[in-house]
């Protein structure tokens, strides 16, 4: 059985937009959704609820499972076979392990916060 994927992504962050970007169009993974959470806020509220910030990652939903932050970005990578981008192709190895998504995801947040502070954009979604 395909699992069904919806990824949900800050569309203000220059770096999260050019990531969704790449997998939509680049990754050849065909049963995926890719929403901008600042244009779908009633559902970025009820996962908010449920204890997830987008604030905090990305976040992921695979059929019922939901994937936040690191593990949302680890997992739809481990999705992606061959692209027809080097850059996802670098970012999709990179990203393949746990570890090192682990200890770089960090330094993804603070760099999308600070992209979006120089931009005069808020970091909160809600």
């Amino acid at each position: 059985m395909t699992s069904n994927y919806t990824f949900i992504y800050d569309g203000k962050c220059p770096f999260c937009n050019h990531f969704a970007e790449l997998i939509e169009i680049k990754s050849k993974i065909t049963n995926i959704k890719i929403l901008d959470g600042r244009k779908n806020l009633t559902l970025i509220n009820s996962l908010l609820d449920k204890g997830y910030d987008l604030d905090n990652g990305a976040i992921l939903l695979r059929d019922e499972e939901i994937f936040h932050g690191a593990e949302a970005i680890n997992t739809i990578c481990k999705q992606i076979n061959n692209p027809s981008s080097s850059l996802l192709l670098l970012l999709s190895k990179v990203f393949k392990s746990s570890k090192r998504t682990k200890v770089l995801f960090p330094l993804l947040v603070r760099a999308r916060r600070l992209a979006l502070i120089s931009k005069g954009v808020s970091t909160s979604l809600v």
